[in-house]
């Protein structure tokens, strides 16, 4: 089973997204160098996408970062531009701080979200940054992604053996916490988590509901800024009925035609067909292509 297809032409879409472009590279060449980095994916045995995803983005800033260093050493400095706003990081050994490297990787798939805690006794409120490159939901059967992404962001009563340490008060109290998006990304990746591990079953089991995830989605539960919209361009699907076997299948869509991609066979689907990799609406099913991990891009930079 070949699971890479997908993100071959995402990388290159991602490329020929920029005003700047800078090329793009053979799948054969980067699958042989996928290969090289790790070897985990050097068999033929069955591969997570999201661990993949997460896996490239995070070797991607690896790379970038030492590349960075490198020019740095050889008398090349970063622009202010290439900082981050998150604040100085990184001490080097005569104690300056130093800012982190801010790729072309960040600034396409990095969020932030906040964590927000309010002491029910003093009312303060402790808040915690932390960025994101993907947002995995829990989902429920017949559900949609913004109730998804309305339940990600609910409050949460913190009691009895849960009880939240406050620093005001300076003893442990009851709390509500409650996760937000802070700062949405250019590209918004949603991982559904449609493998769950079932006590009773003792190993993980493929949920095959149904979650609608619309081709235009607005946030309404970012801190700075409620009117963020977003537009579907690529589903990665997995076929198959459970969490160790199956195949997976994408659908990209490219000069306002959706394709579908199916290892080196692509075609050009109708865009009404997106809506059969919803899920099944009920738990069995003969439909086993559901849709795993969505990508939105960012409408309003597309309006600047």
């Amino acid at each position: 089973m070949v699971v890479f297809s997908f993100w071959q032409r995402l990388l290159i879409a991602l490329i020929n997204l920029q005003k700047k472009k800078t090329g793009v590279i053979a799948p054969k060449r980067f699958v042989q160098r996928l290969k090289k980095q790790n070897e985990l994916f050097r068999s033929y045995m069955h591969q997570d996408a999201h661990e993949f995803l997460n896996f490239l983005l995070n070797e991607l800033v690896d790379i970038l970062e030492k590349e960075d260093q490198s020019a740095k050493k050889e008398g090349g400095t970063s622009s202010p531009s290439e900082k981050t706003v998150n604040g100085p990081k990184n001490p080097q050994a005569n104690g300056v701080q130093k800012e982190p490297l801010v790729t072309w990787v960040h600034k396409n798939f990095q969020g932030i979200l906040t964590n927000e805690t309010r002491c029910l006794r003093c009312e303060t409120v402790t808040a915690r940054d932390e960025a994101f490159f993907d947002l995995s939901l829990d989902i429920e059967q017949n559900s949609s992604i913004t109730s998804c992404l309305k339940n990600f962001s609910s409050t949460e009563t913190l009691n009895a053996e849960d009880k939240f340490f406050c620093d005001k008060c300076c003893s442990l109290q009851e709390a509500q916490k409650r996760m937000k998006i802070k700062k949405p990304p250019h590209i918004l990746v949603i991982h559904l988590k449609r493998f769950k591990y079932i006590e009773q079953l003792g190993r993980y089991k493929k949920l095959s509901y149904r979650v609608v995830f619309p081709l235009e989605l607005k946030l309404s539960n970012t801190v700075e800024d409620a009117d963020s919209e977003y537009s579907l361009f690529a589903v990665v699907v997995h076929v198959g009925s459970g969490p160790n076997h199956g195949h997976y299948v994408s659908l990209v869509k490219s000069h306002n035609h959706w394709l579908f991609f199916d290892d080196e066979n692509v075609e050009m689907i109708d865009e009404s067909a997106v809506q059969t990799f919803f899920g099944s609406a009920q738990e069995y099913s003969s439909n086993t292509d559901h849709g795993y991990i969505l990508f939105y891009e960012s409408l309003c930079a597309n309006k600047s």
